[in-house]
Order: C-alpha cells, then structure tokens, then sequence
C-alpha cells in the first residue's frame, strides 16, 4: 500500500506496560518470566515481517527521509544529498519488492509444511508502517504474533529498534494489552543465512579464474566482507555488556565471526573438490556512514581499503555484503556503484555477491527460526555456526542501547 494523509508512521511509545507479574512488555506467557531462550510451546496466531521500508516514486522521497531522520532537525537541503540515491533510480526503493517477495517465499515454505500461519508485512519508515500490518493482524483475529526482524546482527537500528517500533505499534494501535508480540532471535549465525554467503563468494572466485587463469587466488584476490557503519560508541554498547564483548561491542564480533566461518567453508569446499587454495587474503570494512565527520564511526571505509589494495599486490577485489540481506539501496548504490567505481579506479578486477535474498536456504532457515518459537525448540538442539550463538530469543537488558536517545520503550526484552 501506499501511504496516505491517514497512513503514518506511529509516534514513539511513552510506555511499554508490563502485565502482572511479567518482566517482558507484551511477551507471551512462557516468555514473560525473560529467560534467554523459550524452550516452551506457543500458538502464534501470526508472523510479522518487520523491514526498514523505502519510497515507492520521487514524491515519497524527502517524506521518507524525514522518517529515517526523525527528531535529529536535519534540513531537506541535506537530506537531499541522500535522496539522489533512491532518485537515481526514479525514487523507488528496491526494498519493496524484496520484502514482498521474502514475504510470498516465506508463505510458500510455511505451507510446504503445512504450517497454518499467516504473514504479515510492515515497515519501520514507509508504508504499509508496522502499526498497520499489526493492526490487520488483529483483525484477523491474532492476539499472539510472532517479529521476524529483516536484520541479522545486533546494534540499535538492527535489533532495539525493531522492538521499539514493535512498543510505537501496540501504544498507537491501542492494541496494549490485547496482543502479545515476541520476536525471532537474531539470525547472524544459522546456517540458512550464511549458506547463501558461501555459495556467493564460492562462485565469485570460479568466475574470476575463468575470466583469468593467470590469477593467484590465494595472493591476486583480497574478499571484502562489508556492512553497514555504525557510530563507534553505538557498536560498543551491542550485545549484553555482561559479554564483554570489547571495542565495536557484538555488532563487530558478530560480523566478523560470520566472515570467518564463510572463509573456511569455502575453503573447505575448495580442497574437497581438489583446487587446492589454503588461504584468502580477507577482511571486515565498513560502508554508507552517514554521521558527522566529527564523530566516530566503525572503520575501515571499504571505498578507502579498495584503494590501497594495488600496493598490496592485489588484482581482484571481492565484496561480499555480509550485514545485508537483500539488495537494497547501500548495496545496489553504495557497492554497485561506488565501490565499483573505486575497484575501476585502481585497476581491479570487481565482483560483488548476492545477498540472502529468497535463497533457498535462507527462507528455509528463517521458518526454521519461526519453529523454534511455535515449538519451543531447546537451546541445545538449535543450530549456530559460531561461538557467539545461538543468539537469545528475549533481548538481555541494557542490550543496544542508542546513546542518544538512551532507552525508550521496547518489547520483546528485559527492561530497559
């Protein structure tokens, strides 16, 4: 749908009321108590895909952004800068038919197991807003729903946000005490959204020696694994502080663990089919910061890296777009473009791989996820191919905290 003068986005919730005796906003019974992992039967009556949203023409442009930017008081001449980039491409977001079509897959998978649950689709910046895929939810009779967030990885924008949109709902909606919500457990680590990684970079390096049988995989080629920058002191406070987790908080280590495990699967893959590569020069860089230049933000720049990569030998550059799930508009502007246009600018070879997108795998994984919570799936039976997992279904407290705006109201987690 397209948003109309009675279709906006919900206020920020003034309170995330908690029923009695519960420690978790608008949980469902067996989550209620706030135990890390629910290891207890729920009948969901619904799945809520919850997304970033993005304009549907040129008119919606500016609106939008103002969304994204909302209360930071930045002028539209400035947010013109950014809005060249969805103009580029008529004012469309390609995250539109994306969601829609993770939506459709997400159906089709769900009734290929003959799972009888309706999905639901709503954004965080742009119609049709959460507020509105909750209130139709209801309408149809939900009261307990199940979040599936379209972000894999710990950080305010990627998990606590979703969980404050998901208060903003419940509070606008009037729907405080008559829907239970809980939330699917960041996916960064299952099988299902890495597997789509591998593949990626796997077929990445088979393209580039078919293209050229001269090149050294092992020394001609530097992978980039790319996600979204982050101010610094935001990073730091990802992931429970009782992890220690250290400089760029879970956010960072989450990125990096993943873009370990996709090395040595490949790796892996390559010997057992006999290429015999040993080792890929790779690393983690950043991109699409958009903050000051006078406050710190996650680091290195991959358009900066890529630069530097012909002195270091290299012929080939990889970017592998490990922090995102589909192609939107920082991988098809901020990769497809300029980190194209930089890898041309030093003389390298280029290939970018797919995103998750509606990879088999990756919608498999993802009903699997909503299973754990419909079957209440024990934690030791749940897969994770890093250390740091299997992550936790109701968020700890003090778990992503935006150090400007501090906590407001979520659900979906302990207090604040």
């Amino acid at each position: 749908m397209t948003p109309t003068a009675e279709s906006r986005k919900a206020p920020p919730a003034k309170d995330a009321p908690l029923a009695p005796g519960a420690i978790v906003s608008a949980a469902t019974e067996p989550a209620q108590g706030g135990a890390p992992w629910i290891e207890e039967p729920v009948d969901y009556d619904a799945v809520l895909l919850c997304s970033f949203g993005g304009p549907n023409g040129q008119e919606d442009v500016i609106p939008f952004l103002r969304n994204v930017t909302g209360g930071r008081g930045i002028p539209d001449e400035r947010l013109e800068e950014v809005a060249v980039h969805y103009r580029h491409y008529g004012g469309v977001s390609p995250i539109n038919e994306q969601n829609l079509a993770l939506k459709q897959a997400l159906e089709q998978e769900l009734a290929r197991r003959e799972i009888d649950l309706p999905v639901y689709w709503g954004n965080r910046n742009w119609g049709p807003y959460v507020h509105e895929a909750l209130t139709e939810a209801h309408q149809h009779g939900a009261q307990k729903v199940l979040a599936l967030a379209t972000s894999a990885y710990s950080s305010y924008s990627s998990c606590r946000q979703y969980r404050e949109d998901l208060a903003d709902a419940l509070e606008y909606t009037g729907l405080q005490g008559e829907v239970q919500i809980d939330k699917v457990r960041l996916f960064f680590d299952h099988p299902g959204f890495i597997e789509p990684f591998v593949d990626g970079l796997r077929d990445a390096l088979d393209d580039l020696k078919r293209e050229d049988p001269t090149l050294d995989l092992a020394n001609d080629v530097e992978v980039l694994f790319t996600t979204h920058s982050v101010p610094t002191e935001d990073a730091n406070r990802s992931g429970p502080d009782t992890r220690g987790f250290g400089e760029g908080g879970a956010y960072f280590a989450q990125h990096l663990a993943v873009s370990e495990v996709v090395v040595q699967d490949v790796l892996a893959q390559l010997r057992e089919r006999g290429d015999g590569l040993e080792q890929l020069n790779w690393q983690l860089v950043f991109q699409s910061r958009s903050g000051p230049p006078t406050q710190p933000w996650l680091e290195p720049d991959i358009n900066d890296v890529i630069e530097t990569l012909p002195a270091e030998g290299r012929r080939a550059v990889i970017v592998v777009p490990v922090g995102f799930i589909s192609d939107h508009m920082e991988v098809m502007w901020d990769l497809d473009n300029e980190a194209k246009d930089s890898a041309a600018a030093a003389s390298l070879a280029f290939r970018r791989t797919p995103t998750p997108g509606v990879h088999p795998a990756f919608v498999s994984g993802l009903v699997d996820l909503i299973l754990e919570r419909v079957n209440g799936t024990p934690k030791s039976e749940r897969p994770a191919r890093t250390d740091l997992g299997p992550w936790y279904d109701v968020t700890r407290a003090g778990d992503c905290e935006n150090v400007r705006l501090g906590f407001r109201p979520a659900v979906a987690g302990l207090q604040p």
